[in-house]
């Protein structure tokens, strides 16, 4: 019988290309996203400069979604917000 249930940290890496995907996987209860292809794409293709713009497009997006959803923080971001589709 468990008698004390510990959390354990959830990290998501890889799918991540949207602020809305970084939403979602919060949202099913990952601690942390990883997304590497993405600042490597913007690496590649124009160095830091590059990486900095795809932080800033994700941070954007991902602050886009809380709004439209009602989520002022990140704790705020809960299982509530996943629908899950009839069949």
């Amino acid at each position: 019988m468990l008698t004390g249930l510990t959390t354990l940290p959830v990290f998501l890496d890889g799918g991540i290309r949207r602020g809305t995907d970084i939403f979602k996987a919060l949202a099913l209860g990952a601690t942390a996203v990883g997304i590497g292809r993405p600042q490597a794409w913007g690496l590649a293709a124009f160095g830091q400069p590059g990486v900095e713009a795809v932080i800033d497009i994700l941070n954007t997006e991902l602050t886009n979604i809380m709004r439209q959803a009602g989520t002022p923080a990140i704790a705020s971001i809960t299982r509530e917000f996943v629908v899950r589709a009839s069949r």
